[in-house]
């Protein structure tokens, strides 16, 4: 009896002390262990707009070539939100020992809800989506997905028993969409004094935030890669320092800029290995022919046509990956066409890859040319241009990061890549272009065509670059 009015007392006091958090639930992670959750997390993640998360695939088409890239949207949101609050939970113990209150308790709790709310926006197979339709990035959608979930699950009132306010929730929806409609980055829900905050879910400045964090450890787990870069290096040497634009941003120590040479490639390596990986991207090819088939098709089961669920958050949290089997097993005659198409997807008769080359974005109508010499049609072929860099295009990331010394550790500095090693790398982003064929060929016409193809664009194409590259290391 006694130890019952114990524990009616304890739950009385974590709910109304909004920093005394005496139940969390643990959620086992195959990445990063036992994660601990505050009650209004759990909250959010026992909502029908969150757990609409665990149907769609991290990694979209990948599924399809590597069968270990099975993990979702629903763990990924998860470690984000765990990592925000290790992050900002980090930072606020190293400040606080030093006598400086940059960050308080209801920081913790907002950063933690925009990193478990940043991808409520993904829609089928993840950024396929987006790209078919184009109106929206999904970190719009999610904005308006965070606005749909706090209101259809009632959950104002428990906010402010937490002790957020109004004010909180647009710094949350700030932190998962900065920009604003003119492309300038928001700060009305914190001041530019704690614009550093904005940097852990999603890194404007350079990249480098938790989002990555958990992906990169969770997508190389998954795919059986190796991960080089060490976040918990990061979470252990992060701090806050002033910088020369006068505002304040996340720093590491300056002994720690090749584990953020290593976060970069590791990046660089996922896309290379496997988020661009020829038969990966064949197949999201045919998966946005099928999407954008049906686009505009009501489809029996839901309430609108895809293009108008992107409005109607209602409808939209109905858009999982099991679209494509609703298509698939469908008997409307609307959809025989991208049927036809997921057919070929699962019978493994793919588009076929006629081959890659480095190469520049003016030679794509000469390859065109090619092609409809050999009796295609433009509707016949596929001619893909994408481009693989460690995140700031053609600029070297690092530059863009912010460190600190042993002996100034108040003051962000910038480490130029001549002062840390001469056998680091000059250039930071190349440009494919890949070709593929629509049609189902029969084995002397695919090799027609890639003989083609061969001799008469990648064999010159990839003497050029050869010749281009030689002549940048004559002395």
């Amino acid at each position: 009896m006694e130890v019952g009015l114990l524990m009616f007392y304890l739950i009385i006091i974590g709910m109304n002390a909004y920093h005394s958090i005496v139940f969390c639930q643990v959620f086992n992670d195959s990445v990063h262990g036992h994660m601990e959750f505050h009650p209004l997390l759990v909250k959010i993640i026992d909502t029908p707009q969150f757990q609409r998360l665990r149907y769609i695939k991290q990694l979209g088409g990948a599924y399809f070539v590597f069968p270990g890239a099975s993990h979702n949207r629903f763990e990924h949101c998860l470690g984000v939100g765990y990592l925000a609050g290790e992050l900002a939970q980090a930072l606020k113990t190293k400040h606080d020992k030093e006598g400086q209150n940059l960050i308080d308790e209801k920081d913790i709790l907002c950063v933690q809800i925009a990193g478990l709310c940043h991808d409520l926006g993904h829609g089928p197979l993840s950024h396929m989506f987006e790209s078919v339709f184009g109106v929206l990035q999904h970190e719009q959608i999610s904005t308006e997905m965070f606005k749909h979930l706090v209101k259809e699950n009632g959950l104002k009132p428990l906010m402010k028993q937490y002790g957020l306010s109004d004010l909180d929730l647009i710094f949350i929806e700030e932190m998962i969409d900065r920009e604003d409609k003119d492309g300038n980055l928001r700060f009305e829900g914190r001041g530019e004094d704690k614009s550093f905050l904005y940097e852990i879910v999603s890194n404007k400045t350079n990249g480098v935030d938790v989002d990555k964090f958990d992906y990169f450890a969770r997508d190389c787990h998954h795919l059986g890669m190796q991960n080089n870069f060490d976040y918990r290096r990061f979470l252990k040497f992060a701090r806050v320092c002033e910088a020369e634009d006068g505002k304040k941003h996340i720093c590491i120590r300056d002994k720690e800029v090749f584990n953020m040479y290593d976060f970069f490639y590791t990046r660089y390596c996922l896309h290379r290995r496997a988020y661009q990986h020829r038969v990966n991207k064949v197949i999201e090819i045919m998966i946005k022919d099928v999407l954008s088939k049906v686009k505009d098709i009501k489809i029996h089961g839901f309430e609108k046509t895809l293009f108008e669920s992107i409005d109607d958050m209602a409808a939209y949290t109905k858009l999982t990956d099991s679209l494509l089997q609703v298509i698939l097993f469908s008997t409307d005659e609307n959809l025989k066409e991208a049927k036809k198409i997921l057919a070929r997807i699962c019978s493994r008769d793919l588009y076929v890859f006629l081959g890659e080359t480095l190469v520049a974005e003016s030679k794509k109508e000469k390859l065109a040319k090619v092609l409809r010499d050999q009796k295609l049609k433009p509707e016949d072929f596929e001619i893909v241009k994408f481009d693989i860099n460690y995140g700031m295009k053609e600029k070297n990331p690092i530059e863009t990061v912010y460190f600190y010394t042993k002996s100034n550790p108040q003051k962000a500095v910038k480490l130029p890549k001549e002062q840390v090693s001469h056998l680091l790398p000059d250039t930071f982003s190349e440009t494919f272009i890949r070709v593929y064929c629509k049609k189902t060929l029969r084995t002397a016409e695919k090799t027609q065509l890639m003989n083609c193809c061969k001799e008469k664009i990648f064999e010159p194409l990839q003497v050029i670059f050869t010749s281009r590259l030689l002549n940048l290391v004559e002395i």
